[in-house]
């Protein structure tokens, strides 16, 4: 399968009308369940001031036809501690076919690379089971359970953490 990742732009922002109707991305995701229809501008606009300040970056997951279909993501970048959490959502017709596991894999490669990170992390909701199969895939490991870490309105949620090293 082939797939790039190409810096997240405009361009890209008809992905957000599709994602925030996502039963699953609204259960797994930061994106919330009463999503505006503008939420996707305002979200590139933290992205863009972070890709401008360095503590985040964003980008289109796009397969070999050219159709977006998802989005790869730092979520956060702390430069000093060599760190990143990183993030990835696939839209629901490119679930289960590969593109999720190689973009976290092109995403991985470009944080050791690109931002010299000595630890990517990852947060995944504990009944996310499809997100555990991705970052084992990519050589991820389960370090443990943050408690009631995740927040939504009316719902807190457990978090597994799961971590790679560029020695992985």
């Amino acid at each position: 399968m082939e797939i790039r990742l190409e810096l997240f732009a405009a361009r890209h922002l008809s992905l957000f009308d599709e994602l925030r109707t996502d039963p699953a991305v609204l259960r797994f995701t930061r994106i919330p369940a009463n999503a505006s229809a503008n939420f996707g501008g305002q979200w590139l606009e933290r992205y863009e001031q972070g890709r401008r300040d360095g503590t985040r970056e964003v980008f289109a997951i796009v397969a070999g036809d050219d159709a977006v279909v998802g989005f790869a993501a730092a979520v956060s970048i702390d430069r000093e501690a060599a760190t990143a959490e990183l993030g990835y959502v696939v839209v629901e017709q490119a679930r289960g076919r590969g593109y999720a596991s190689r973009a976290l894999s092109l995403l991985t490669d470009w944080g050791f690379a690109e931002l010299g990170a000595e630890r990517l992390e990852l947060l995944i909701g504990v009944d996310n089971e499809p997100s555990k199969r991705v970052a084992q895939k990519c050589g991820y490991q389960r370090e443990g359970v943050l408690r009631s870490f995740a927040v939504k309105p009316g719902v807190r949620e457990d978090m597994e953490l799961w971590s790679r090293l560029p020695t992985d």
